[in-house]
């Protein structure tokens, strides 16, 4: 607000001929100060996402690590644990579609899980990565205040410390997508997992955040359709995928 009114008063209410060229010299500082504001992987981080998971393929086999697995025992009280887990794409049998509301309002968080058919399934969840200390702050978020990070883990983590510890309302879709089409999603999800573990990015609430990540990749996985306003407006997602025929609410958690 400072620099906004001092730019204001340089360019059009000051009688000083330097002030304009002061307050070009000021904006070009700023600018190039924000673009050197680079993401990092070196922070003190919240423990739920102080690992980054990593993924191997190899052929139908995928090896994923950093899989989070805690044990609650409250939504701050919880013993930490990470583990492997090994699938296969060719038994991907469909895909579910969660949608977590912290407060009322048509904003809210969403993720997916995979479905196996031999095996229980597995959630990634497109989130901030808050150093300790830190929660969500939805405008902050816009500013690079936040890294990105896809938490990979079990439902009973991710769905349970939502539903249970945290005391969030929580909704699952099951998504009317074919088998082929839900493995093409999860091939997309394992490379940008693994480009985010190599190369840090920031999160930001409307061009890097859960829903928009997931209807651009499902976008790449072959999905055919427009933007919508509650793709930003996510906790309105669920007339969507009525009126879209994409999924049927399923249950609430």
């Amino acid at each position: 607000m400072v620099f906004a009114g001092f730019a204001v008063w340089a360019f059009w209410l000051s009688r000083g001929r330097r002030m304009p060229a002061v307050a070009y010299g000021l904006v070009l500082g700023v600018v190039a100060w924000w673009l050197a504001i680079a993401p990092s992987h070196d922070r003190n981080w919240r423990p739920e996402v102080a690992l980054m998971p990593r993924a191997s393929v190899d052929g139908d086999h995928v090896r994923i690590s950093g899989v989070r697995n805690f044990d609650y025992r409250s939504r701050n009280d919880f013993t930490v644990h990470y583990e492997e887990r090994e699938v296969d794409l060719s038994h991907v049998t469909g895909l579910d579609f969660y949608v977590s509301y912290w407060s009322e309002g048509p904003v809210g968080h969403t993720f997916v899980s995979f479905i196996f058919d031999n095996a229980a399934p597995l959630s990634i969840s497109i989130e901030t990565r808050p150093e300790a200390g830190r929660g969500f702050e939805p405008i902050a978020s816009m500013f690079k205040q936040f890294e990105l990070i896809y938490v990979v883990g079990e439902e009973r983590d991710l769905v349970g410390v939502r539903a249970i510890h945290r005391r969030e309302a929580v909704y699952l879709y099951h998504l009317n997508t074919s088998p082929d089409d839900a493995r093409r999603l999860l091939m997309v999800y394992l490379a940008r997992i693994n480009e985010l573990a190599d190369r840090p990015e920031f999160y930001h609430l409307l061009t890097n955040s859960c829903t928009i990540n997931i209807i651009r990749y499902a976008n790449a996985a072959g999905r055919k359709g427009r933007f919508d306003i509650r793709h930003l407006f996510n906790g309105l997602i669920d007339s969507y995928l009525y009126h879209s025929g994409a999924g049927e609410h399923v249950a609430a958690v």
